[in-house]
């Protein structure tokens, strides 16, 4: 028999995600810290959205990090997005 440790990253009761590192559990957790701070402050804004397009667009945006800090930063999107690509290969 293996022992076998396992990561769970839970929000409102809900199971999110499992991992076996607790640096990817760490990150992936950290990231929905950030989608909902994100769904937060979209809430603010006066574009009209329900909460769960505000959560999807909150997740979205959080995930996606490193492209949105760059297109802040006046970066091109075609090049972040390829970049983006290429690290995940």
């Amino acid at each position: 028999m293996a022992v076998i440790i396992k990561y769970i990253v839970e929000r409102k009761g809900v199971e999110k995600m499992t991992f076996t590192s607790k640096k990817e559990a760490d990150a992936y957790d950290k990231m929905l810290d950030s989608a909902d701070q994100l769904a937060e402050f979209l809430s603010e804004s006066s574009v009209t959205l329900d909460d769960q397009q505000l959560e999807e667009l909150g997740l979205y945006l959080a995930s996606n990090k490193d492209i949105v800090q760059g297109l802040f930063k006046g970066n091109d999107f075609a090049e972040l997005k390829e970049q983006a690509t290429d690290q995940s290969e």
